[in-house]
């Protein structure tokens, strides 16, 4: 029987963090491939995007599988720089100007290209095995977990202001955490909170960051959430001046567990930034939360967690499975059925329902890939509810 009672915690990183800056230089290839693709009159399709990036002390590696337009290397290295400059670094040991940039990007194998592309009466296949989940519960207005939600709202409440210069002191890297105390299987509070913030004048203590982040802390959560009892960890160590690739080696896809729901549901294998959408890594597990929302904005849950499986070169899932939690209000076994009628759940199916085939995917790098507002370019598309009334229809 589920604990009603309990505490659970989620953290978040900001776009600075070494892992982050990975994610978003991997993601920037992935829009350079469409767009470029776009001018070019490629069929999108046909695009392929595999991009890892390493970050480490005023280097950037940037390796993978690409097949598409012709883009030149430095025309990689410039988004790259364009988007280290984003984020905000102009430190001595990571710079956007001053970074070696090395670009070791090149054709995707044959071999998995003839089970990826469609041929004759083969459908496009998945561009590799694997499991993904997608989840929604009603603990937020956009049915995300409250514990991620609010370490996501946290530090993008402060990235905000940094970016528009209210906050001169901060640096770009950062990490949040919330402890949230749940009563009755309801969020009600929060025991701890944690932010540690990288500060760009060096001999700031850690009780004049708090006097900077608090605002925002409090902003962020609901006003009777945070207590006299609640504990406070604010830059911990006592001081974060040494912040991003230069303070710690960056890889892309290290924090999945921050792209989704924040260890409040399961995560599949595999991550989601520098894959384009034959990827079902990444486009299943946006099907598979788009598909969970709309069940429970539908009413037919209050908590869903959606699995999906593919094979390599195979179109059609291999199973679907859906878990109510105890809270359904309709046959699991049905919903399962309903589910695999009312979407095309093939990496093409996918790709064409949330119109995936875009330069959306830099904005999905930091604070997180689900509770996002769908935006007028496309981005987000997975987190539309608008399958609520295909849904009751069907109950």
């Amino acid at each position: 029987m589920a604990r009603k009672s309990y505490l659970f915690t989620s953290e978040s990183v900001s776009e600075g963090h070494p892992d982050k800056v990975c994610d978003r230089i991997s993601d920037e290839v992935v829009d350079l491939f469409f767009r470029e693709g776009a001018k070019a009159g490629i069929d999108p399709y046909q695009i392929r995007v595999a991009c890892e990036t390493l970050a480490t002390t005023n280097r950037v590696v940037i390796a993978g599988e690409v097949r598409g337009p012709k883009i030149t290397e430095d025309t990689i290295i410039h988004a790259a720089r364009k988007a280290i400059r984003d984020i905000g670094y102009e430190q001595d040991g990571f710079h956007h100007e001053n970074a070696k940039i090395e670009v070791l990007l090149h054709a995707q194998s044959a071999d998995i290209a003839q089970g990826v592309d469609a041929a004759g009466n083969k459908d496009e296949g998945a561009g590799d095995q694997g499991i993904m989940f997608g989840y929604a519960c009603r603990e937020t207005p956009e049915l995300m977990p409250a514990p991620i939600y609010y370490a996501h709202k946290i530090l993008r409440l402060i990235s905000e202001a940094r970016h528009a210069g209210t906050e001169k002191f901060l640096g770009p890297d950062a990490k949040s955490q919330v402890t949230v105390r749940y009563e009755n299987g309801v969020p009600v509070g929060v025991t701890q909170i944690v932010v540690s913030h990288q500060h760009i004048v060096e001999d700031l203590s850690s009780a004049e960051i708090r006097d900077i982040v608090e605002p925002y802390v409090r902003k962020a959560l609901p006003a009777d959430w945070i207590t006299k009892d609640t504990v406070w960890h604010v830059n911990p160590t006592g001081k974060f001046f040494i912040g991003g690739p230069d303070g710690d080696c960056g890889l892309t896809g290290r924090k999945i567990i921050v792209d989704t729901y924040g260890g409040a549901a399961p995560h599949g294998g595999g991550a989601f930034s520098g894959k384009d959408p034959t990827k079902v890594d990444r486009s299943a597990a946006y099907a598979a939360r788009y598909l969970a929302k709309n069940v429970v904005a539908a009413g037919l849950a209050d908590r869903c967690t959606l699995q999906l499986s593919y094979a390599i070169g195979v179109a059609q899932p291999l199973s679907i499975y859906a878990d109510l939690h105890d809270t359904g209000k309709v046959d699991i076994d049905k919903l399962e059925k309903v589910l695999m009628n009312i979407m095309s759940l093939s990496p093409r199916g996918i790709r064409e329902h949330l119109k995936l085939n875009k330069p959306i995917y830099a904005r999905t790098s930091a604070f997180g890939h689900f509770g996002r507002e769908p935006d007028a370019e496309g981005g987000f598309s997975w987190e539309k509810t608008d399958l609520v009334e295909q849904l009751k229809a069907q109950f």
